[in-house]
């Protein structure tokens, strides 16, 4: 040693130290993105958009989860009343998203009559989301790469932001705000410093993540593992980071628990949403993650991981006492029914097997620009280049990408975690092609990367060879999109929201516009909590035609709206050729059935006569 550092070449490189980053990140160029991004969002809205609620059966729930909220229910009651069976079904959403819609209504409200108070809270809460998802997005990659990789990550970011959908006017699920939450912690964890400060903002934001869903659980999980292994290299250098990270998870998830769960269900586990389980063992982790960074981060290396293996070990046994439901899929005890006629036709449920076999389009825009991301972060620590971020960005993108695997939804997040490694590798591109100009085979193999980094440019392939490759037209029965929005608009249920306030059975995707546009109960919506609606509605459209009766009145039924180009109405009507469904599709309308006018509308609504 002739510079008191110790020898890099035995030193694991999951443990070398990154560069420290002494450049602020330009703030006027993310504002500039930012505010493209918007407008450009905002005039393809204004120009194409027909609804102020977004597309997504998601979208038009919140509203009606918010519109309750400032009806007077109660902060902690979480029951959706007019769905499913009687007495409703218990929401897995987190009031933490509900509120600031809710607040935006009513400041709009103070100078805009309702609808438009509405509507101008809807495409605003979306829109102002961009900003925090671009920052994480150019932070991240500032700190990998400088000031080039950030404007080629912010790039990326841009065009995700467009082509995604989740930050359109109207979308106002709460994907947006685990994309944000997750750019940003993406940012806290490339921190060459280990600050504290970036640490305590990344223990928070992980549990905002898993107050808001748990989609982001697996995601979060990995980030606090990542976190503890960083400790365990890093040893006394990343102690304030470690003991900030762990006490700042700990706390908020302590806040969020008893901010959003009643005190009736603090014993509850469930494993879909906030409950005792996900808060005793996030504030037993991260208070264990505290504790031992605090106590042994001036330990060898080797007693660190000792000290990390016997927490992990508790913590696991925890898991196996507290919640070992959690360990499988919150869809795991679904109904057989329902994942025949329900979660198979959704298509960010399926696998990537049943994406191919349905759609393979797609696929190259969900999986390549992660596995290529996967594959730079490989190259980088191999080469120990800032392997300390690397390795902590390779098992993020690893998980994220296992679970696009199961569920196609889960490749938002990929592409996500993609664009910091993505955006430094091809301003690396960039710099050796400009240094060697006459090298075409570099320039050829910058363009080609960039163009590979950018999830639509894999889309369009797709679709260009799937017009190549196609001979003949699909056998299988399409829905035009008219049909489709024919049912589920205003003008259609306006015969049904004039009716008398009663019970409505109705196919599963039409539940969320019932809820929104009328005033009555609806069966089916298509939400697992409610599997009692969902299968009662399905019995009836299977059922023939006497039986389905006795369905109807034992749920207290008085309206029945059917849709016969409903995709859901269309699958029961093939697996049942003898019941209800099928019998309204060909004319065929029971006694105890009457019908309702509804105009030119697709929708036909029957009123459930009185039993004689």
């Amino acid at each position: 040693m002739t510079d008191g550092t110790a020898d890099l070449q035995d030193v694991p490189a999951a443990c070398v130290p990154g560069p420290k980053d002494t450049e602020r990140l330009p703030l006027r160029p993310v504002a500039l993105y930012v505010a493209g991004t918007i407008l450009y969002i905002l005039s393809v809205w204004l120009i194409f958009g027909n609804d102020y609620v977004g597309r997504d059966n998601d979208d038009a729930m919140r509203l009606v989860e918010v519109r309750d909220l400032l009806a007077g229910q109660g902060w902690f009651d979480m029951m959706q009343y007019r769905l499913g069976l009687a007495g409703g079904t218990p929401m897995h959403w987190s009031r933490f998203v509900d509120l600031p819609i809710a607040n935006l209504i009513d400041f709009f409200g103070l100078f805009l009559p309702k609808e438009r108070a509405e509507a101008a809270a809807l495409a605003a809460w979306p829109l102002m989301l961009i900003a925090p998802f671009l920052l994480g997005i150019g932070l991240a990659a500032f700190r990998l790469g400088g000031r080039s990789a950030m404007h080629a990550a912010l790039v990326l970011a841009a065009i995700y932001v467009i082509a995604v959908g989740r930050f359109r006017p109207g979308a106002i699920d709460h994907h947006n705000v685990q994309l944000a939450i997750v750019a940003l912690l993406t940012a806290m964890l490339l921190d060459a410093r280990h600050r504290g400060r970036s640490y305590a903002l990344a223990g928070i934001l992980c549990g905002l993540a898993i107050a808001i869903g748990a989609e982001t659980t697996p995601l979060i999980g990995v980030i606090c593992i990542v976190t503890a292994f960083r400790w365990a290299c890093h040893g006394m250098a990343f102690r304030r980071a470690a003991t900030a990270f762990g006490l700042a998870f700990a706390a908020t998830t302590s806040f969020a628990f008893f901010a959003t769960v009643p005190p009736s269900h603090y014993g509850q586990v469930t494993c879909d949403s906030l409950s005792y389980g996900f808060y005793a063992l996030a504030t037993f982790g991260g208070s264990a993650l505290f504790l031992v960074a605090a106590v042994a981060s001036g330990w060898s290396v080797r007693m660190r991981l000792l000290a990390l293996a016997g927490t992990g070990a508790v913590l696991s046994l925890a898991v196996l006492v507290i919640a070992p439901q959690c360990l499988r899929s919150p869809l795991a005890d679904l109904d057989p029914m329902l994942n025949t006629f329900w979660l198979s036709g959704v298509v960010e449920a399926q696998s990537v097997f049943s994406q191919w076999r349905g759609n393979p389009v797609p696929i190259g825009g969900f999986y390549m620009p992660g596995l290529i991301a996967m594959a730079v972060c490989l190259y980088r620590a191999r080469r120990r280049q800032q392997a300390d971020a690397y390795l902590a960005l390779l098992p993020l993108l690893a998980v994220s990408f296992a679970i696009s695997l199961i569920q196609v939804r889960g490749y938002v997040f990929t592409n996500l975690l993609a664009m910091p490694p993505l955006a430094a590798a091809i301003v690396d591109l960039r710099r050796r092609a400009n240094a060697d100009t006459k090298n075409w085979r570099l320039g050829l193999g910058f363009a080609a990367f960039t163009l590979a980094s950018v999830p639509p440019a894999w889309a369009l392939a797709g679709f260009l060879v799937s017009k190549v490759t196609t001979t003949e037209k699909p056998a299988a029965e399409t829905v035009s999109e008219d049909d489709a929005a024919a049912c589920d608009s205003r003008a259609s249920l306006l015969a049904l929201a004039a009716e008398p306030t009663g019970v409505v059975a109705a196919a599963t995707d039409l539940g969320t516009d019932i809820l929104r546009f009328t005033g009555h109960r609806v069966l089916s919506a298509p939400y697992h909590r409610n599997q009692g609606g969902m299968l009662t509605e399905m019995h009836i459209g299977l059922s023939e035609p006497h039986q389905a009766e006795a369905f109807l009145r034992g749920a207290g039924v008085t309206l029945l709206a059917f849709c016969p180009s409903d995709p859901g109405v269309r699958s029961l009507v093939r697996a049942e050729p003898g019941g209800l469904y099928a019998e309204l599709t060909s004319g065929n309308v029971p006694d105890y059935l009457e019908p309702v006018d509804n105009g030119a509308s697709r929708l036909r609504i029957y009123r459930v006569r009185a039993a004689q």
